[in-house]
């Protein structure tokens, strides 16, 4: 199904633009920011799974640290002006590497600490024009989700396929299918490093991609280094990213101590499983069109009762949802078609409906929107099933077999 994630966005209330704050600037809405609160949780969760360490770090930074990293002859165009402050130069950090070049560096680095993996979801600015900014897609701040990982040589490919595996999961819970693109130098771009470092950078990645099916993306290479591009069919923009990059741990002068007492260089690998919070939610939205997995769901069970004698017990099954960790909210306005066209427009769900008959037998007659299915459940069933397929992540809710209950 073909959908708009702005118009849907603005429709389900999920995020809105402000001219008194300025084109580019998104404001996340309630419901939007549970997507977005539920997305950050599941980055953090798979962060710690495969060994990062989280890190915060300042969204500022002096002028002279992008211009050691490379950034700013890269970039600066596209960053916003330098502020003087103090007789110093600062910038909004287009990226956040310099910063964790900062981290690996804040003490003297062992081979026995490596690797050494750090991660971090920040803020990052571009200075976008007015006339590509549009949604959730293109904007002036981004929310990356992002990790670094500093590590010896003979540590890259099994560091790039951890971060592979943690992206593929991460997809198959979100109901997205992800393609590969090798991306490598090409055309007039300007490029750090020997063609030695490239060579064998790239091979690497076509090593760690193993048997999963790829493009070429010629000339589509970060300026620091080789990369692995991960993108969402029918979407041409890259969500996920894993990058080499040999030129940042050389520009700040990162070493390690190796196993014969020398100093050595580590290779940084960029890794961003979720990417932008913004162009991933876009993207999810379209996918879904704007019916969620329950686990992301900014309400995620509607109780609805027939008639005000029902509802005490809509509001202990409310009560209990929450108990659950459940997102739930009786409807109670108008008539009992509107509140389920209501439900039903807000992408709820389960649409829980409690009449004279459910009271009775303390049941529960639900609707499953996504799945155009219904059921007849004991209230304890009903709350154990929403319960674990949130839990589990589940893509599309669950009905129980009623006959085995």
């Amino acid at each position: 199904m073909k959908s708009d994630h702005s118009q849907l966005g603005r429709e389900l209330d999920l995020f809105a633009t402000s001219p008194a704050i300025g084109a580019g600037l998104p404001v996340w809405l309630p419901d939007g920011a549970i997507i977005r609160a539920e997305l950050e949780k599941l980055a953090a969760e798979e962060s710690a799974r495969s060994g990062c360490l989280g890190v915060y770090t300042p969204v500022l930074a002096k002028r002279s640290l992008f211009e050691r990293s490379g950034h700013w002859d890269k970039f600066s165009a596209d960053m916003f002006p330098p502020m003087r402050i103090g007789g110093e130069e600062f910038v909004l950090r287009p990226a956040n590497c310099p910063h964790h070049t900062q981290v690996f560096d804040a003490r003297g680095r062992s081979f026995r600490d490596l690797p050494f993996r750090v991660s971090e979801l920040g803020s990052m600015f571009r200075s976008e024009l007015s006339g590509v900014l549009g949604g959730l897609t293109r904007v002036r701040q981004i929310s990356l989700d992002d990790a670094h990982v500093f590590c010896t040589p003979d540590q890259v490919g099994e560091e790039v396929r951890l971060a592979l595996d943690s992206i593929e999961r991460c997809y198959c819970v979100m109901g997205l299918v992800p393609s590969f693109r090798l991306s490598v130098r090409g055309g007039t771009g300007r490029y750090l490093g020997d063609t030695a470092q490239w060579s064998g950078a790239e091979g690497q990645l076509r090593a760690a991609l193993g048997d999963r099916e790829f493009t070429i993306g010629e000339g589509d290479a970060a300026f620091y280094g080789p990369k692995i591009d991960v993108q969402v069919a029918g979407h041409q923009d890259t969500v996920s990213t894993v990058q080499i990059d040999f030129n940042q741990p050389e520009r700040f002068g990162l070493d390690y101590t190796g196993s014969d007492g020398e100093k050595h260089r580590p290779v940084m690998i960029h890794r961003g499983v979720l990417g932008s919070m913004e162009r991933l939610t876009a993207m999810l939205i379209d996918r879904h069109a704007g019916r969620m997995p329950p686990w992301l769901a900014p309400r995620q069970v509607a109780v609805i009762p027939v008639s005000a004698s029902d509802s005490q017990p809509a509001n202990a099954l409310v009560d209990r949802l929450h108990d659950a960790s459940v997102r739930a909210e009786i409807l109670e306005d108008g008539s009992l078609g509107a509140r389920i066209r209501s439900a039903r427009l807000h992408r709820d769900s389960y649409i829980a409906v409690i009449g004279e008959r459910e009271r009775d037998s303390d049941a529960v007659s639900v609707s499953y929107p996504a799945l155009n299915a219904t059921a007849v459940l004991g209230s304890d069933v009903f709350v154990g099933a929403v319960q674990h397929d949130i839990h589990s992540r589940a893509p599309l809710p669950t009905v129980p077999d009623t006959e085995n209950h």
